[in-house]
């Protein structure tokens, strides 16, 4: 069994605490990993019920915040929408996704999780001109 470690940053050099999950498999796509994820994140709101959702993707109907999103009327948050979501963010360059220090690009490949391996979630923010 290992521990599979999250860490969220955003190109413009925000960097979230690592947190991560346990795992027994050397190997698992990309679409798995974000699966995990995701299910991970909805689990941990639905048994804190903080207000405020902290996840890879924004809920419906929740407003961003400094730590997250809350929700405008509290509810439980479906874990597979999540899920659906996140491919979505995924397929729209809405984020990119690095092991170690290789990105990986298609959502079935499959990555071989060594010990100790970071995955890097790189949330991409717009460029503002004016």
């Amino acid at each position: 069994m290992g521990r599979l470690t999250f860490v969220d940053e955003t190109t413009a050099g925000e960097r979230a605490e690592a947190w991560g999950i346990e795992i027994t498999e050397e190997r698992l796509t990309l679409r798995e990993v974000i699966r995990r994820r995701v299910f991970q994140e909805v689990a941990e709101y639905h048994a804190a019920a903080p207000g405020v959702f902290r996840g890879l993707v924004q809920p419906t109907d929740t407003e961003r915040t400094l730590n997250g999103y809350a929700l405008r009327t509290p509810r439980r948050i479906d874990p597979e929408r999540q899920f659906e979501r996140a491919v979505e963010a995924f397929g729209r360059n809405g984020f990119l996704v690095l092991i170690g220090d290789r990105q990986v690009e298609e959502l079935d490949e499959e990555i071989e999780l060594r010990l100790g391996v970071e995955v890097t979630f790189l949330k991409l923010v717009p460029l503002v001109g004016g």
